[in-house]
C-alpha cells in the first residue's frame, strides 16, 4: 500500500508491516478489526512504470483471475482466500495468514533434506494438487519457492498464474510462457496449453531439487537448459533411494506416459514405507516470512568522516554475517509481470530501517547448513550463515518502500524476431524442426531474461560523473583508462534487497573516486551480475568477469554457498575478490580450520566483514563478562553452523573459568524439548546457549520459561531474526550475536548514509552496504597502488598485480581500519550483540571480536 501510516483497508482490514514483495504484488501483515483482530495477509497490485490501457487491463485481469481461482479452494494445504476488495482504485486480496519457510529456503539453509522429509512434502502437495485439479485449476508454477514448510502444514502458495482450465479467455497468450524453466516439462515450454501434467512433471523437478540438492537438469545458460529439457534425460538421482521411482515416473517427457496423480500417490507412499520410522511433520523446520526494509536512518547530526580513502564525505556499516535463513512464506506472495506477464514471484523480504537487514529471510549463507539465506525497530537485521541470513524485526508502522525490480524469470516470448542477430537469425530459423525453432527460440528468450548485467551511470548529486561515465581525472602523465569493477550479488529473489544494497553502494565508492579523480587518469565503472543467492550461478558469473579483460577486481557475493563456487576460477585467473558478506570461515582458512590446521585456499580472496569463527567467543565474553553467567548448558542443531557456533563457544567460556554443565544436540524436526528443558533445569545452568537457527531456538526458548526455566537463550546470527520474537512471546531477554556492528555505532557510518540517500539510490544500503563501500574501495586502493608502481599507468599484467597490492592495503574505511591478515580476513573484525527488550531486539554492545 501506499499509506504512510496504518490505515483501514476496506474499512476493517488494518496494514501492521510488510512482509514481502515481488515482480506482482507487495504483500502486508495486517489484522481484521471484524473478526477480533484476526491476522491476515494483505496483497495489493503492482503496476510497472509506463503501462498502457491495455497492459494495466491484462493484469488487472490476471490478478482478479488468480483471486477467482483460488476462492474456489478449500484445503489445507492451499492458502485460503478470506477476501477481494478495492482500495484507491487497485485489488487488494486478503489471505490466510500462514507463517512457515518456504522448500526453497530450507534446501539454501540446509543443503539436500532427507528422503523421508522429501516424501512427505511430495505426498502433501500432491495432495493439494488433486483438490486444485479437480477444481479445473492449473498451478503452472511449482516450485521450491512456492511451497511453504509449516510447523504442522505444507501449503502450496501463489497461485498468480493459475489457470482455469476450462476457462474460454485465456490470460496468457500464444505463444507466451509462464513458469520457472527449471522445472517447466517440455509441453510449457513449448507454449501449448496447460494441464494437470505441466504440476505433476514440476512437482517431480521440486522433489528432485529437494532430495538431490540440485535441480534435474543444469546447463549454462537457459538456451542449453531448453534443449536439456527437451532432449536430454534427467541426471539419475544419486541420493533419492526409494524417491527415485517416483521421480522418474514424474520427470517422463511425453505427458501422456507421465505418471498421473494417483500413480504418483502409491508410489510416494511406498517411498514413505521403505525410508524408515515415521518422522515429524514434513514442514517441521520452517522459517517464518521475511519482512521488507525499512527507510535508511537519518545520520546522527555533527561531523563526519569521509567516505573510504575519497576525500567526501564518510561512510556508514552495519554488520551482519552475510547470511539469512530463506525467504519465510505468507500466503499470496505474487508478483507483477515486467512488460505484460511474468509469472509471479516470491515476496521479497525487507531490510530493516537500522541495519538494512531482513527478518526472517534465511541466512544467505545456509547453502547447506555446512556451507544459506534473507529485515526492522531498534532492532536490527540477522544475516549470516552459510547460505542464509539473520533478520530485522519490523518496524511499528508499515512503510513504503521503491517499486520493486522486476524478477527476470518467468515470462518468455516463443516466436518472433531475434533482436540481437536480426533478419539473418530470423532466416536461420526457417529451416529448423518446428520442435527445434521452439527450443532456438525459447532459449534466445530466456538467456536474455537469465542474467542482469548492471553498468551503473547515475550522474553524481554532487556534480561529477556517474562510475560509468565520470571524469577520467589525472595529471598530463596520466594514461586514460576505464577499470570495471564487478559486483556479484542477488539482484532478484528473496534476498535482492542486500545484494541491491551492496550493489548501489560500490556504484557510490566508484562515483566517489571518478568525481574527487582519485586514481589519476582512471574513470571506474560498475558491471553487476545477478546471482539470485544461487550456488549455480557462481561460476558462469565469474566466468563472465574473468572474459572482461577491463575488470580488474570483484565485489561480492552476499552467500557463502555462491562464494565456494567462484573463488577457485577467480583464482586460477588472479582476478581479486572482496567479499562484503560471506562468513564460512572455510573460505580463508581452509577446510581442517576447525581441527586447528589454518592454510590459505585462494590468495585471491578477501573480505570486509567478521566471520563465524569470531561468535562464539565474542558470546562467551559477553555472558560470562557483562551478563555475569557461571554455568552454561550448551546446545547445537548439528549442522555445521550450529556445531561451530558451539564448539567456540565452549571453548572460549571454560577458558574464561565458566562451567559447561551439559552439551545437547536437538534434531531439526523437534519441535517438542520436554526432556531437554527438564535437563535443563537439573543441569543449574544459569543461561543456555544454543548454536542454531531460530526455527529451532525459538521453541526451545519458550518452551524452557514455559516449564519454569527462566533464564536467556543466547544464540548467534542465526537467532537474530524477527521471526524469533514473532513465534516467541517468551522471549524477552534472551541474546544473540551479529557478524559486524551497525553504521550507527561507527565513525564514518552517519556520513556513509547521508552520502548514499543523497545519491538517491531507490534501495536502503542494507547491513551489507558499508561493508561493501569499502570493499570496493579495497579494489580502488590496490589499481591507485598497481598504477603508481608503474610510473602512473596501468600495466598490461595489471589483474594479476592486484592480489599482492590488496594484501599490502591499509585505510581507514566506513566500518573501521580496512586492512588484511595473512589468510585475507579483515584484521578489523566486529561482532554486536542484541538483546530483547520490550519485544524488540536492541542493540546492548558492539565491539572487536577480541578484548
Amino acid at each position: 500500500m501506499t499509506e504512510p501510516n496504518s490505515a483501514l483497508i476496506a474499512d476493517r482490514y488494518r496494514l501492521v508491516e510488510r512482509i514481502g514483495q515481488g515482480g506482482m504484488g507487495r504483500v502486508w501483515r495486517g489484522v481484521d478489526q471484524q473478526l477480533f483482530g484476526r491476522e491476515v495477509a494483505i496483497k495489493e497490485i503492482l503496476f510497472p512504470a509506463g503501462l498502457d490501457d491495455r497492459d494495466r487491463a491484462t493484469l488487472l485481469s490476471r490478478f482478479l483471475g488468480e483471486a477467482r481461482a483460488a476462492v474456489t479452494l478449500s484445503h489445507p494445504g492451499i492458502i485460503t482466500i478470506h477476501d477481494v476488495v478495492e482500495h484507491r482504485g487497485a485489488p487488494v486480496i486478503v489471505m490466510e495468514f500462514v507463517r512457515g519457510q518456504s522448500l526453497a529456503a530450507a534446501i539454501r539453509e540446509q543443503g539436500r533434506l532427507p528422503v523421508r522429509r522429501v516424501a512427505a512434502i511430495g505426498s502433501a502437495v500432491l495432495d493439494a494438487l488433486a483438490e486444485a485439479h479437480g477444481a479445473g485449476i492449473v498451478h503452472r508454477d511449482i516450485k521450491p519457492d512456492n511451497v511453504l514448510l509449516t510447523k504442522d502444514r505444507v501449503v502450496l502458495t501463489d497461485f498468480g498464474i493459475a489457470h482455469l482450465a476450462d476457462a474460454t479467455t485465456r490470460l496468457s497468450h500464444s505463444g507466451m510462457v509462464i513458469g520457472t524453466p527449471q522445472y517447466m516439462p517440455p509441453e510449457q515450454l513449448e507454449g501449448k496449453r496447460p494441464t494437470p501434467a505441466n504440476d505433476l512433471w514440476a512437482l517431480g523437478a521440486t522433489l528432485y531439487h529437494a532430495v538431490e540438492g540440485h535441480p534435474p537438469f543444469e546447463a549454462e545458460g537457459l538456451h542449453a537448459l531448453a534443449v536439456a529439457v527437451f532432449t536430454r534425460p534427467h541426471r539419475p538421482p544419486a541420493h533419492a533411494g526409494p524417491l527415485t521411482p517416483v521421480l522418474d515416473a514424474l520427470l517422463t517427457k511425453d505427458p501422456q506416459r507421465r505418471a498421473g496423480a494417483a500413480e504418483a500417490a502409491e508410489l510416494l507412499a511406498s517411498a514413505l514405507r521403505s525410508s524408515g520410522p515415521r518422522g515429524a511433520v514434513a514442514g517441521a523446520t520452517t522459517e517464518p516470512a521475511t519482512l521488507e526494509p525499512e527507510p535508511e536512518p537519518d545520520a546522527a547530526p555533527g561531523p563526519a568522516p569521509a567516505p573510504g580513502p575519497a576525500p567526501a564525505p564518510g561512510s556508514d556499516s552495519a554488520s551482519g554475517s552475510g547470511e539469512t535463513p530463506g525467504s519465510g512464506g505468507t500466503a499470496g506472495s505474487g508478483g507483477v509481470p515486467a512488460s505484460g506477464g511474468v509469472a509471479a514471484p516470491d515476496p521479497v523480504p525487507a531490510p530493516d530501517a537500522e541495519t538494512g537487514r531482513v527478518p526472517g529471510a534465511a541466512r544467505p549463507e545456509a547453502v547447506p547448513p555446512s556451507a544459506p539465506p534473507v529485515p526492522t525497530p531498534t532492532a536490527w537485521d540477522p544475516a549470516s550463515t552459510t547460505g542464509g541470513g539473520p533478520r530485522r524485526p519490523a518496524p511499528d508502522l508499515p512503510t513504503v518502500g521503491a517499486a520493486p525490480v522486476p524478477e527476470a524469470e518467468d515470462l518468455y516470448s516463443l516466436g518472433g524476431k531475434d533482436r540481437r542477430t536480426g533478419g539473418a537469425a530470423a532466416s536461420d530459423r526457417r529451416t529448423l524442426t518446428r520442435r527445434a525453432a521452439v527450443m532456438g527460440v525459447a532459449a534466445a528468450t530466456l538467456a536474455a531474461g537469465s542474467v542482469l548485467t548492471w553498468t551503473l551511470t547515475r550522474d553524481d548529486p554532487h556534480g561529477g560523473s556517474g562510475g560509468s561515465g565520470g571524469a577520467a581525472g589525472g595529471g598530463p602523465a596520466a594514461t586514460p583508462a576505464t577499470v570495471v569493477i564487478g559486483v556479484d550479488a542477488p539482484l532478484s529473489g528473496d534476498l535482492s534487497s542486500f545484494g541491491l544494497g551492496m550493489r548501489n553502494s560500490a556504484d557510490l565508492a566508484a562515483r566517489t573516486a571518478n568525481r574527487t579523480r582519485h586514481v589519476p587518469g582512471v574513470t571506474f565503472e560498475i558491471k553487476a551480475l545477478d546471482d539470485e543467492a544461487t550456488p549455480a550461478k557462481g561460476r558462469p558469473n565469474a566466468t563472465e568477469f574473468i572474459a572482461d579483460e577491463k575488470v580488474l577486481g570483484v565485489v561480492g557475493p552476499l552467500n557463502s554457498g555462491v562464494a565456494r563456487t567462484m573463488v577457485e576460477p577467480l583464482a586460477e585467473a588472479n582476478l581479486v575478490n572482496v567479499s562484503p558478506a560471506n562468513t564460512d570461515p572455510l573460505l580463508t582458512l581452509g577446510p581442517d580450520w576447525a581441527a586447528g590446521t589454518k592454510s590459505r585456499p585462494h590468495r585471491t580472496y578477501f573480505r570486509t566483514i567478521a566471520t563465524d569463527v569470531d561468535q562464539g567467543p565474542f558470546a562467551a565474553r559477553y555472558l560470562h563478562g557483562e551478563a555475569g553467567k557461571r554455568k552454561v548448558l550448551v546446545v547445537d542443531d548439528g549442522s555445521a553452523y550450529g556445531s561451530g557456533l558451539s564448539s567456540a563457544f565452549r571453548a572460549e567460556f571454560t577458558k574464561l573459568g565458566g562451567s559447561v554443565v551439559g552439551t545437547e544436540r536437538v534434531d531439526p524436526a523437534e519441535s517438542d524439548f520436554t526432556d531437554l528443558a527438564a535437563k535443563v533445569r537439573s543441569s543449574g545452568a544459569d543461561a543456555v546457549y544454543f548454536g542454531g537457527y531460530y526455527t529451532l531456538a525459538g521453541p526451545l526458548s519458550q518452551q524452557l520459561k514455559e516449564a519454569g526455566v527462566d533464564i536467556p537463550l543466547m544464540g548467534g546470527d542465526g537467532i537474530y531474526d524477527q521471526q524469533y520474537l514473532t513465534a516467541n512471546p517468551r522471549a524477552e531477554g534472551d541474546l544473540a550475536t551479529n557478524i559486524g556492528a551497525p553504521a550507527e555505532v561507527l565513525a564514518g557510518g552517519g556520513a556513509f548514509l547521508t552520502e548514499y540517500r543523497q545519491a538517491g539510490y531507490p534501495e536502503p544500503a542494507g547491513w551489507y552496504g558499508p561493508y561493501a563501500y569499502d570493499a570496493t574501495w579495497a579494489v580502488i586502493e590496490a589499481v591507485k597502488s598497481v598504477a603508481a608502481a608503474n610510473g602512473g599507468t596501468l600495466p598490461e599484467d595489471a589483474r594479476a598485480r592486484m592480489p599482492k597490492a590488496v594484501a599490502a592495503l591499509e585505510f581507514d574505511g566506513v566500518t573501521g581500519r580496512v586492512a588484511f591478515d595473512r589468510y585475507g580476513d579483515t584484521a578489523d573484525r566486529r561482532v554486536s550483540v542484541y538483546a530483547v527488550k520490550g519485544g524488540r531486539w536492541t542493540l546492548v554492545k558492539s565491539g572487536p571480536r577480541t578484548p
